[in-house]
């Protein structure tokens, strides 16, 4: 399926209102709404490594009511057990059976909250529900509702009594970014209005989850070049091969990239991805990703000095004039709407 123009401009529009919408919770941080809207239209899942108080639960809250979803939170401690994140199987007095009680992980938008703070055991719980959608519990699957999201949340500054979340599950996560403290007119802002107890109350649904669904298979017609496909491939490579590199990009990684890649080319009413959109994406894709080396921080060398060296190493194909890319994107529908004529 190739996206038109009309389709294109239709989804930027929309995008456009549910970030709008979801910025009536969290004031004057447009780009951490638009990357995690953008992960949700992905189908992937978004890490939030941010201090307290900074408007994370209300994130959650206020995406699930803009796409009109269900949303559960999950505070993760150390004596949470898997079964109170899948659910588990009851005995039903009435009925004599023992029937499935789903978890709250069986929600739209799931924010496990302190997600390190969990044990090793606790964490594993979500490593199929977020690779593959769905859970087995009792040797029976369940699947999880569509769309599907994990928000989880770290505490960079305090790690007494945390377990460092694991490269399998990290790599899990298609982006991982920080909304961080508001700036001095937003704080202003949020001020002026304290009163306001909830304010994912202020958000507006902007479409329904049938049609969300609808919009994120939109972004599986966006194209994407060869050489903006042999420029990803370098990058995975030359991160794998840094000198302070010891795990890099991997290809689970490489293809959330591109996913996330085609839906940021389509919220800016293109249908077709840029080079420019694979380096606008590059810290929240690849810094929790890349593992570094003992040799690292002897050096002071940090994730983004090394992505950013990375970058600076490789050429990014060169750009098509606009024009001629339309035509050629013209050329392919035509092509096709020939054929189904002929056919």
């Amino acid at each position: 399926m190739t996206i038109t123009d009309e389709q294109a401009a239709r989804f930027a529009e929309t995008f456009d209102r549910m970030v709008a919408s979801v910025g009536r919770a969290i004031l004057g941080k447009d780009r951490a709404v638009r990357l995690a809207l953008a992960c949700l239209l992905s189908k992937g899942h978004l890490l939030l490594e941010d201090v307290p108080g900074t408007g994370k639960t209300s994130l959650a809250k206020a995406i699930a009511i803009a796409i009109q979803g269900q949303n559960a939170r999950i505070q993760f401690t150390p004596d949470l057990l898997p079964s109170d994140v899948l659910g588990g199987v009851v005995y039903n007095q009435g009925t004599q059976t023992f029937d499935f009680k789903p978890g709250p992980i069986f929600h739209s938008i799931v924010l496990a909250d302190e997600i390190n703070r969990a044990s090793p055991k606790t964490q594993s719980a979500l490593l199929e529900v977020m690779e593959e959608g769905r859970a087995t519990v009792d040797g029976k699957t369940h699947r999880v509702p569509e769309p599907f999201m994990v928000i989880a949340t770290q505490n960079p500054v305090e790690h007494a009594g945390t377990y460092p979340l694991p490269e399998a599950q990290l790599d899990r996560f298609l982006m991982k970014t920080a909304i961080g403290y508001p700036d001095h007119d937003a704080l202003v802002s949020l001020l002026a209005e304290s009163a306001i107890g909830d304010r994912a109350a202020q958000v507006e649904p902007v479409i329904t989850s049938a049609s969300f669904a609808q919009l994120s298979a939109f972004t599986a017609g966006v194209h994407v070049r060869p050489e903006i496909l042999s420029y990803l491939s370098q990058i995975a490579e030359a991160t794998r091969g840094h000198k302070y590199v010891d795990l890099g990009l991997s290809p689970r990684g490489c293809l959330a990239y591109i996913r996330v890649a085609k839906t940021w080319a389509l919220a800016q009413g293109r249908s077709f991805v840029l080079p420019d959109d694979i380096k606008s994406l590059r810290m929240p894709v690849l810094c929790h990703r890349l593992m570094l080396n003992e040799e690292a921080p002897y050096r002071d060398v940090t994730v983004e000095q090394v992505i950013d060296d990375v970058f600076d190493g490789i050429d990014p194909p060169l750009k098509r004039a606009d024009a001629a890319l339309q035509d050629e994107l013209t050329r392919r529908r035509t092509d096709a709407a020939f054929g189904s004529a002929v056919r």
